[in-house]
C-alpha cells in the first residue's frame, strides 16, 4: 500500500463490474497544465481510509487520477437519459465527470458502498459540444453547498477534493475567462432515475432487471422480495420523500431537480445554481433559467414526486402499473410525516402526540410565510428559547407559541456553545459571493476556510441527536 492509503479502513470494491457492460464507457482523464490543491476533506477521507495521504499523493490520485490500489483501473463515464425541466433528453450521460473508484466506508460510518466521482475531469463520449471542464467558482460553490447541507442533516454527497487546474474557461454565466478546477465527490452511488429511463427507452428489459438487482444489493441493501421492482420503488420513494422534506427544513433550493439528478439512494448531489432562501418564500428559485418556477422552494416535493413517477414508468415491464401507482400514492403523506420530523429535529424538540407536532409545524410555517424573519434565525432563536423577541409579535406567532406548549425540548439540545452565540450560521448568496470575491480578486482562501469551520461547528451543535 502506498502513501495514499496508510489506514486499515481502506476497502476498495468493484461492484460496478457487474453492470459495466451496459452502464458505462471507459474514458481517460484530462491532462491539466497545473494542479494546485485548494480543498481536501480529511473528515470524509477518514471514512474510507484515505485520510493519511500527503498532498503529492492526493494530487496524483484526485488531480491526475492515477488509479487507487486494487480499485478499478480506468475511469468510467456513466450512461443515462433524463427529463430536464420535464422535457425528455436522450443525449445525456457523464459529460464532464466519471466514476473513479468504489470504496466501502468504515462500519463506524455506516458501511455503505460509496463512489468517488468527478466533476470537470475532461471530455467523455457524452460531452457533446461542451469542454468537459468545471470552473473554480463552481467547485467552491459545491464545497459550500455540501458542507452546509451535511451540517443541517441533509443526506448529501460530500465534496472530497478540489484542485485548481490552471486553465482559462469561457462561460456565459460567469465573468470570463475564469479559472478551472477538478472536483471529486464522495457519494452513495451515482445510479439515478435517468439510468433506468435510458434502459426503458432503449427496450433493454434484461439490463433493467440487472440494474434493479444491482441497486437493491449494493446501494439500498435490501432483499428483492416477491417483486424486486416494487421493492426498489418503495425504497426510493421513502428516501426521496425524506430528501424533499430535508430541503424544506434547510431552506435549500437545489435548482435543477431533473430526473438525471435524482439518485436511487435519494442522496442529494450535483450542485449547480443552488441557493438557500433567506425567508420562507414558496416561489423562491435558484436558477435564472427556471422562469416558470418549476423547481421553486415549495415545489421541490412535487418535482421529486414527478420524477418518482418516471422511475415507476421505467419499471412497468417488471411490475403491474397499478401496484407501482399505489406506491406513488403514499408519497404525499410520507412527505408530510418526514417534514414534521425534520422540522422538530432542527428546532430541537420532540412530541409524543403527532397531532401536536403537526399543529406546531403548520403554525410555524404560516407565521414564517407572513413575516420577514430569516429561516436560520427562527430555528436558532426558538431552539434556545428566544421566541418572545420583537421579531415574533403578532397573532400568527402567538399561535406558534401556543402550539409549542405541546412539545418537549430534547435534553442537551442547547448545550453546544453555538447556541450561545449572537447569530446563526447561514449560507446566503451574498455570503457565497463574498467568499468567491476574496478568491477571485486576492486569491485569499481564508474566508472559505473560516466558513467551512463555522458550518462544521454548527453541524456539531446539531449532532448527538439521531437524524429523523
Amino acid at each position: 500500500m502506498d502513501d495514499a492509503m496508510p489506514t486499515d479502513n481502506y476497502h476498495p470494491e468493484r461492484a460496478i463490474d457487474e453492470i459495466v457492460d451496459f452502464i458505462a464507457d471507459r474514458v481517460k482523464p484530462a491532462d491539466f497544465p497545473a494542479h494546485i490543491l485548494r480543498f481536501r476533506n480529511d473528515r470524509a477521507a477518514a471514512s474510507v481510509g484515505l485520510d493519511g495521504s500527503d498532498d503529492a499523493a492526493w494530487i496524483a490520485h484526485y488531480g491526475r487520477f492515477e488509479p487507487l490500489p486494487d480499485a478499478q483501473p480506468e475511469p468510467l463515464a456513466l450512461r443515462y437519459h433524463g427529463h430536464q425541466f420535464r422535457v425528455y433528453n436522450p443525449d445525456l450521460g457523464d459529460g464532464r465527470g466519471f466514476l473513479f473508484a468504489q470504496l466501502r466506508e468504515s462500519m463506524d460510518a455506516g458501511g455503505r458502498l460509496l463512489d468517488l466521482g468527478t466533476k470537470g475531469s475532461g471530455l467523455t463520449p457524452w460531452s457533446r459540444t461542451a469542454d468537459g471542464r468545471l470552473t473554480l467558482k463552481g467547485g467552491v460553490r459545491e464545497i459550500l453547498a455540501t458542507e452546509m447541507l451535511e451540517a443541517l442533516g441533509v443526506t448529501t454527497s460530500r465534496t472530497f477534493s478540489l484542485i485548481e487546474t490552471g486553465e482559462q474557461l469561457v462561460r456565459g454565466d460567469e465573468p470570463s475567462p475564469t479559472r478551472s478546477a477538478v472536483l471529486v465527490r464522495l457519494s452513495h452511488g451515482h445510479i439515478r432515475i435517468g439510468s433506468f429511463q435510458r434502459l426503458a427507452t432503449l427496450g433493454l428489459a434484461d439490463e433493467t432487471r440487472r440494474l434493479v438487482a444491482y441497486s437493491l444489493k449494493h446501494l439500498l441493501v435490501l432483499e428483492p422480495g416477491d417483486n424486486p421492482a416494487l421493492t426498489l420503488l418503495e425504497a426510493v420513494m421513502s428516501r426521496a420523500a425524506d430528501l424533499a422534506a430535508s430541503y424544506m427544513v434547510a431552506g435549500f433550493v437545489h435548482g435543477v431537480l431533473n430526473s438525471d439528478n435524482i439518485a436511487i439512494t435519494a442522496e442529494s448531489f450535483d450542485y449547480g445554481p443552488w441557493r438557500f432562501t433567506p425567508r420562507w418564500m414558496p416561489g423562491f428559485t435558484a436558477a435564472y433559467f427556471d422562469q416558470n418556477g418549476l423547481y421553486a422552494f415549495a415545489r421541490q416535493a412535487e418535482a421529486i414526486h414527478w420524477n418518482l413517477a418516471q422511475l415507476a414508468q421505467s419499471l412497468t415491464d417488471m411490475a403491474e402499473t397499478e401496484a407501482l401507482i399505489e406506491i406513488l400514492r403514499r408519497y404525499p403523506a410520507l412527505y408530510e410525516e418526514r417534514l414534521i420530523a425534520r422540522f422538530l429535529w432542527r428546532i430541537g424538540f420532540t412530541a409524543d402526540d403527532p397531532a401536536a407536532a403537526r399543529a406546531f409545524v403548520v403554525a410555524a410555517v404560516e407565521a414564517l410565510m407572513g413575516s420577514e424573519v430569516l429561516i436560520d434565525r427562527f430555528f436558532f432563536d426558538w431552539r434556545r428559547g428566544d421566541h418572545d423577541a420583537a421579531d415574533y409579535e403578532g397573532a400568527a406567532w402567538d399561535k406558534s407559541r401556543a402550539a409549542l406548549d405541546g412539545l418537549t425540548l430534547r435534553p442537551g439540545a442547547t448545550d453546544h456553545a453555538y447556541w450561545r452565540g449572537e447569530a446563526p450560521c447561514s449560507m446566503h448568496i451574498d455570503e457565497v459571493e463574498a467568499i468567491w470575491a476574496a478568491i477571485a480578486e486576492r486569491d485569499d482562501w481564508t474566508p472559505l476556510a473560516e466558513k467551512v469551520a463555522a458550518v462544521r461547528a454548527m453541524g456539531e451543535a446539531h449532532a448527538g441527536f439521531p437524524r429523523p
